[in-house]
């Protein structure tokens, strides 16, 4: 089986026109500014609808809490209570703290998402 990627960035006007790569996934990497007090209510919104999808059904969600680096950035703990992240009892889900710039935290996403896949990796 083969694994297939899908960079659908975040901008609003695109947002739309996710649902057409939900077919076959096993998989969602959520990337979250962990900084943006702002917009974490919006970012809930939308992760929950993707979610709602019949095709992401079973899908395991790995939210990345970017820019950790950051002096008020949220930690993992409040992500997971502010994207509501409890109720998503019906599948598998992790939080993992991260700065891009520097890749920390970017590895072991991977290996939790990798190690968590019904493909096993491949």
């Amino acid at each position: 089986m083969s694994t297939q990627f899908q960079d659908v960035g975040g901008q609003e006007k695109i947002r739309p026109l996710w649902r057409h790569y939900y077919t076959g996934t096993h998989g969602l990497i959520f990337v979250i500014d962990s900084s943006d007090r702002d917009r974490i209510d919006e970012a809930r919104l939308e992760l929950h609808k993707i979610l709602e999808d019949r095709e992401m059904r079973g899908a395991i969600v790995l939210i990345i809490a970017n820019k950790q680096d950051l002096p008020d950035a949220m930690r993992p703990n409040e992500i997971q209570d502010r994207l509501s992240l409890s109720h998503l009892t019906d599948r598998v889900w992790y939080v993992q703290p991260a700065c891009a710039t520097s890749g920390e935290g970017l590895y072991e996403g991977l290996t939790w998402l990798t190690s968590n896949s019904r493909t096993g990796g491949r």
